[in-house]
């Protein structure tokens, strides 16, 4: 008999629809950024355009209203560690730096080297040819300032 495996966390989480919301919050976050509209209205947006089913809803939700909520509070962590304002930074990088900077700060239940890793992926896929470099470098310094217990330990 052959048997389908989905593979899961012991919380249950599923890693691919939670990178599918992460690819689906930073598209959110960017559209908002240039756009000026709102979080909520950008998510509402996102929403009815997109195939929102093969991602995890609650994690995109969290993710958008998370950088929305705490943007002057991230802008401010990460400043330490851009080479210019983050106003200046590339609009798809700033996006990630944002999405990352959430991540390390409130969701403690993702691992810091999930938020690189996935980072990374994202501004590769989405992001300028060496735009990776950049944002892997800033979130390394920041995870090392705001998860230094964890980063130690690897």
């Amino acid at each position: 008999m052959l048997r389908v495996s989905t593979y899961a966390n012991p919380q249950g989480i599923d890693p691919a629809a939670r990178s599918r919301a992460r690819r689906r919050a930073l598209q959110a976050l960017y559209a908002w950024q240039m756009s000026g509209s709102s979080a909520r209205a950008v998510m509402e947006q996102f929403r009815h355009e997109q195939d929102m089913q093969v991602a995890d809803l609650e994690y995109f939700e969290d993710l958008v209203r998370g950088v929305d909520a705490h943007r002057a509070e991230l802008d401010a962590g990460l400043a330490p560690f851009l080479d210019r304002g983050i106003e200046q930074v590339d609009p798809i990088e700033r996006a990630t730096l944002r999405l990352g900077a959430y991540e390390l700060k409130y969701r403690p239940d993702v691992p810091y080297r999930v938020v690189l890793n996935e980072a990374i992926e994202l501004v590769k896929r989405f992001g300028s040819e060496h735009g990776h470099t950049y944002v892997n470098g800033v979130l390394d310094k920041l995870a090392r300032e705001w998860r230094g217990a964890e980063t130690a330990s690897h």
